[in-house]
């Protein structure tokens, strides 16, 4: 094998598609000629980001957004030609907790589960008198050397109290995570809690110094594109060279070679590579590389995951007596409902549902809701339609529904999880020209997975002569 190889990446979602952008844009700068082959198993790029648009409707399947706090989406934009397309949300920032049966505003100031205005939060009604208490007191509770793991539950239940987890801080994790928090790993989902805590001695006042920074900027905190995530895809598409794409097409097995890898394909060809980037789930990864090393196998196949589902429903806006004022809801497990959170879609983001409609989003499954997945399309419409009857009273028929299922797309941080990555790491190390990257590894949102692939690139481009 020689440089003249190209780099394999296997996984045309956000990840691979963002290391292949990397090396284009490195070969240009560099003047080389590297080669880059991403393949796909199934027909369309993007993996869980997939935007459809019906009668006037813009329906994401999966993510509806990146953060813009960690600036790696918002540069990518940029780059490939759509920064003008990013979109803020929009100002009704609300964002509510059901709690009771009834949908209760998050106090203003409250960021997460962290109060750092006090007035709004004290004469809210979610929490009671002695939950008020109780996190108000988090800024006397004592700093503690975070040397080993500690859960999400026991952070939160430590410095906050258990009113907190159980009324927002489990809600959102589900939300965001699919997770329960008495098993995520507060080290690998939420290190900044364990940075505020060891610097500012309180979450309370490193939050409060971190609202004032953001108030500085004229950034929302979330961003989408004017016609939805796919318009990333598409631009990075076309950003590369149409020979570097295969779709339909899955990697077997790799077979260790002089410098590089024998990839072995579902359509029986085997290909030279001078480098390797496994883009694709842990487990899948984790089927590539066993015969190359069952130890390392067993390694990624350890990282568990979560499947979730998306209910989209479109309705004419007079049938809809909510006010929809604001983002949405998160459902606290103690609630007994069938879905986790729902997203008000047309409230968050613009140029999403025609004139005198709107689209609501709802979300089923999670680390608490797997057997509800069992139910086909029609019975988990069903489903949605009554919790959205008893929550919001939306008893009318819909304008439009979709149903998208993610079948193990979300990776569980639980316990642990940075030993295990330390192991991988390890153990991967002994087979130079490989690469993991991707959210089952250090971040699950967009800007982490897009920062991932930019680092595995740089790592492969250095075997390139």
């Amino acid at each position: 094998m020689s440089a003249s190889d190209p780099i394999a990446i296997v996984g045309g979602g956000i990840t691979g598609l963002s290391a292949a952008y990397f090396v284009r844009e490195e070969e240009r700068k560099k003047g080389s000629s590297v080669k880059c082959i991403i393949f796909e198993k199934e027909k369309r790029l993007g993996g869980t980001i997939l935007t459809e648009k019906h009668n006037g409707y813009s329906i994401e399947a999966g993510p509806d957004c990146f953060l813009t706090e960690k600036t790696a989406a918002l540069d990518l934009c940029r780059d490939i030609g759509i920064g003008d397309r990013i979109i803020p949300t929009r100002d009704a920032g609300r964002t509510y907790i059901m709690w009771n049966g009834r949908l209760h505003e998050i106090p203003e100031g409250v960021i997460l589960m962290v109060p750092t205005r006090f007035m709004p939060f004290l004469t809210g009604g979610l929490f009671s008198l002695q939950g008020k208490i109780r996190m108000c007191m988090e800024v006397f509770v004592p700093r503690v050397k975070h040397e080993g793991d500690e859960s999400l539950a026991d952070f939160v239940r430590r410095r906050f109290g258990q009113e907190a987890l159980v009324k927002i801080a489990e809600p959102l994790a589900a939300g965001v995570h699919a997770g329960d928090p008495e098993t995520m790993s507060l080290r690998a989902t939420f290190p900044r809690f364990i940075e505020m805590e060891e610097r500012h001695g309180s979450l309370i006042r490193g939050m409060v110094s971190m609202r004032r920074k953001r108030a500085a900027s004229s950034m929302s905190v979330f961003a989408a594109l004017k016609d939805g995530l796919g318009e990333m895809i598409n631009a990075l598409a076309q950003a590369l060279p149409k020979e570097w794409i295969k779709l339909g097409t899955s990697v077997l097995s790799l077979k260790k070679a002089d410098k590089g890898y024998e990839v072995l394909l579902s359509n029986g060809e085997r290909l030279k590579a001078s480098a390797v980037i496994l883009a694709s789930p842990a487990y899948a990864a984790s089927g590539i590389v066993k015969e190359l090393s069952p130890a390392l196998s067993g390694l990624l196949n350890s990282i568990p995951y979560v499947s979730t589902a998306t209910v989209s429903i479109g309705y004419r806006r007079q049938d809809v007596p909510h006010p929809l004022n604001g983002f949405g809801f998160v459902v606290p497990r103690v609630e007994n409902r069938k879905i986790m959170a729902a997203t008000w879609t047309s409230s968050k983001f613009s140029f999403r549902a025609p004139e005198g409609k709107v689209l609501l989003r709802f979300f089923v499954g999670g680390a608490h809701g797997q057997s509800l997945l069992e139910r086909d399309d029609n019975a988990l419409v069903e489903m949605v339609r009554d919790e959205a009857v008893h929550i919001l009273g939306i008893t009318a028929e819909p304008d439009i529904v979709r149903v998208y299922r993610w079948d193990r797309a979300m990776p569980q941080y639980i316990l642990g999880h940075l030993d295990v990555l330390g192991k991988i790491d390890d153990e991967a190390g002994k087979f130079p020209r490989l690469f993991f990257a991707g959210s089952a590894f250090r971040g699950i949102g967009i800007p982490d997975c897009i920062t991932e692939g930019k680092r595995a690139a740089r790592s492969a481009m250095e075997f390139q002569a």
